[in-house]
């Protein structure tokens, strides 16, 4: 049973529900990339850098053993499993794409095409069954996109980074590219052409997961810099919300449309469940200034100011609900903003802290321990399985039931 993280000061202490451990998937000898649950069936498909795909079904005794060991030519390093037609799209170190298509008893597998998609690592790859397309991004900065029919390349559009993630939205063909730099590209796909919309800036560290609303047209992109920022594509307002809550690297994104929840995973272990049903405050854009903007005081670099008060400068820092830039002395205390996505005591200024009420601070995240460091996670939303990839190897298979 996952551990439940202590609730921070000014959080309520209840009876929190808690993800349950059903099983963990040992036995790679090298790290597994990527892996994701099979509908309807006790089984995993996953790949990793030792170069195999396989398939993992729930034997009589409880536990999982493979029943397909496929050795590839190269690292696996991304996978796409299409359960409707059975194909699986896998991603590999030299750039190539294969499909394959499985039967019905998961122990065969039948070697389809290969698509030379790309020249370096193939970091995500997406399959259409609606638009008959194969989508990809890789690390030699290209976004491509194929014909699943032919084979035939259709069209690609060069990143200014390596890319990392990819999301693709079926009914307005937008598709949503993740780089190492942390910009989010978004293009409108057509069969042979497309058309760069925006590009998103918000992250300071690469973009490592991506998940979609498809009803209310939401982004939720995962990055390094260790935090989550929803945007409304489809108002076309241009609003951000950041949820703050991991303490390392966000790499892993599930959205469950359901019970509109999102669930993440990070280096640090921690898997959080966010509720994405309530209002939600866009978060201030951080003032510059020379001087303290409540008491006056200069910062070290207003040279002019210090000569001519005779006083030492003060570091700058910033109050995370009005975004004003204060001295320390002036923004000493801290509190918990679950609504402006602060789930950890942040710094506020002195005006600030006595207008968050004990409503404000009562928490819209749950925090749980799945004792290794998430890399990956696959959610299945119809059985509320979760399947986290550690770093350590290992694949765990998570009952959600009792939080989704």
């Amino acid at each position: 049973m996952a551990a439940e993280i202590k609730p921070a000061a000014g959080k309520p202490v209840g009876n929190v529900r808690k993800p349950m451990l059903i099983n963990k998937l040992e036995g790679c000898s090298d790290s597994v990339n990527m892996a994701v649950l099979i509908p309807r069936e006790d089984g995993v498909i996953s790949v990793s850098d030792d170069k195999t795909l396989r398939v993992w079904l729930r034997r009589d005794t409880g536990q999982y053993w493979p029943s397909i060991c496929h050795s590839m030519p190269s690292e696996a390093a991304s996978l796409d499993y299409n359960a409707e037609t059975k194909k699986i799209f896998i991603g590999l170190d030299n750039g190539t794409i294969s499909e394959f298509s499985i039967t019905e008893d998961f122990n065969r597998l039948a070697h389809i095409r290969d698509y030379i998609a790309h020249q370096g690592r193939v970091t995500s790859v997406k399959f259409s069954l609606g638009c008959e397309w194969v989508l990809s991004c890789g690390k030699d900065k290209y976004f491509m996109w194929h014909c699943s029919e032919t084979g035939r390349r259709l069209g690609g559009y060069q990143a200014g980074a390596w890319c990392l993630c990819l999301e693709f939205d079926e009914q307005s063909k937008y598709a949503f590219v993740g780089d190492y730099s942390g910009q989010i590209s978004v293009l409108k796909i057509g069969q042979s052409s497309f058309q760069l919309i925006v590009t998103l800036k918000g992250h300071s560290g690469s973009i490592r997961s991506m998940a979609w609303d498809v009803q209310r047209s939401l982004l939720f992109t995962g990055s390094f810099d260790q935090s989550i920022i929803v945007w409304d594509i489809g108002g076309k307002k241009g609003t951000a919300f950041e949820l703050q809550g991991h303490h390392d690297k966000v790499q892993g994104l599930s959205y469950a449309m359901g019970s509109k929840q999102l669930v993440s995973g990070s280096d640090d272990g921690l898997l959080g469940i966010w509720q994405m049903d309530v209002e939600r405050l866009e978060t201030p854009e951080w003032k510059e200034s020379d001087v303290c903007q409540k008491c006056g005081a200069p910062f070290f670099w207003n040279v002019r100011k210090m000569w001519e008060e005779k006083m030492i400068g003060n570091r700058q820092h910033h109050c995370r609900k009005c975004g004003k830039a204060m001295c320390a002395k002036c923004s000493n205390s801290k509190s918990t903003i679950p609504p402006m996505g602060y789930e950890y005591e942040v710094r506020v200024c002195d005006e600030c802290l006595p207008t968050i009420t004990d409503e404000d601070r009562a928490p819209l995240a749950t925090f749980h321990d799945t004792k290794h460091s998430i890399m990956y996670m696959h959610l299945d939303e119809t059985r509320k399985r979760l399947l986290t990839v550690g770093k350590d190897r290992v694949m765990k298979v998570w009952d959600l039931s009792s939080v989704l």
